[in-house]
């Protein structure tokens, strides 16, 4: 690890242990926005990570931010720096400046896009956002817009819209932004083609989440370990049974074999956008997050639910993120995609990486 990475790693768990506390996150879940985490996070640069300076950002790399993101799950952060993160990434990957504003997009895979038509001096907005993480606290959305001359992307301010609360599993919001005919000047749009923004966006947002939810699953194997190893019965300490020393090798071993997949992933984003590596690594993540919750929650039993406890903070959200930007089933239709699409022998090269049209000197 760098100097600089292990920095950063430090500066952030600092900050998230002060600002990202179990009764923050409860009052998160109640409707309250965390702005003291914000503000902290804008302080000290944590907004524009992995953004070129001459765009405006703070500099660093891919894995710096997914560091940052790591840890945001791992602390159950109750602020949508994954949705300003990928917003900034797909902006300034089209030559446009980022920003450390509270920015949002919708994480659902099908997005159908707002009508944009043009009024004199302005356009003439109509459509719906669903599923906006965070639009409640939110100060503009990343919207895929349709004109007549194309499809185009553009921020829009969430001043005028009309936003219906909802939220997830884990308490975190999940809104329906409304635009009602409503008139925006000076909107700038930038053309895309739809299918390939539409991909990276889905990849990008899947890599979010394999990153928040590599976080949470080594929170709860601390947990885990530190509850079993403190709570005794019949005399000995929990973790002294061996059917509970079964049960946190196999959490263990999940938790791990998650974070290998992010890191494979992370990896693989500052070449190719769209990588085998995200899609296998959401689909190990999702599994992952099915039987760790299970057997945390198992070792824990009641406690783990309740209030009092921050169990349950990691677990709600890892069912939560599984089915954000694709399930396990919507991943395993990619690959199955991608391996059909292989030439002859392509396989054995696909899943080691090692080009067998090469000749190989011994």
């Amino acid at each position: 690890m760098s100097e600089m990475k292990e920095m950063i790693i430090d500066t952030t768990s600092k900050m998230l242990e002060k600002h990202s506390t179990k009764e923050i996150v409860n009052s998160a879940e109640n409707g309250e926005w965390a702005s003291e985490l914000w503000e902290s996070l804008a302080e000290y640069g944590m907004l524009t990570v992995a953004i070129p300076e001459e765009l405006g950002g703070n500099g660093g790399d891919y894995d710096d931010a997914l560091s940052i993101l790591r840890l945001v799950g791992k602390y159950s952060a109750p602020v949508p720096i994954a949705e300003t993160y990928l917003a900034n990434w797909l902006l300034t990957e089209l030559g446009e400046n980022g920003t450390d504003d509270i920015i949002t997009l919708s994480n659902t895979i099908e997005i159908e896009p707002v009508e944009f038509l043009e009024n004199g001096t302005g356009w003439n907005i109509n459509g719906k956002v669903k599923n906006v993480p965070w639009a409640r606290f939110a100060q503009k959305v990343l919207v895929v817009g349709e004109t007549p001359d194309g499809h185009v992307l553009t921020l829009i301010s969430l001043e005028r819209a009309k936003i219906i609360h909802g939220s997830n599993l884990a308490g975190e919001a999940r809104d329906e932004v409304i635009f009602d005919n409503i008139f925006i000047k000076n909107c700038k749009m930038i053309p895309i083609q739809l299918d390939e923004f539409l991909s990276k966006l889905l990849y990008g947002g899947a890599l979010t989440r394999i990153a928040m939810m590599a976080g949470a699953l080594e929170n709860i194997l601390e947990i885990t370990v530190s509850y079993t190893s403190e709570r005794s019965q019949f005399g000995r300490p929990l973790n002294r049974f061996q059917a509970i020393q079964h049960h946190i090798a196999q959490l263990a071993g999940e938790a791990v074999a998650a974070s290998v997949a992010a890191s494979c992933a992370t990896d693989s984003y500052a070449n190719n956008r769209c990588s085998n590596e995200i899609a296998m690594a959401k689909i190990r993540v999702n599994e992952a997050a099915g039987k760790v919750s299970r057997i945390a929650h198992q070792a824990l039993a009641a406690i783990g639910f309740t209030y009092e406890h921050n169990l349950h903070h990691s677990t709600r959200r890892l069912w939560s993120w599984r089915d954000e930007f694709g399930t396990e089933k919507d991943w395993e239709k990619e690959v199955t995609k991608d391996l059909l699409n292989l030439p002859e022998n392509g396989l054995w090269s696909m899943i080691t990486k090692v080009d067998t049209k090469k000749k190989v000197n011994i």
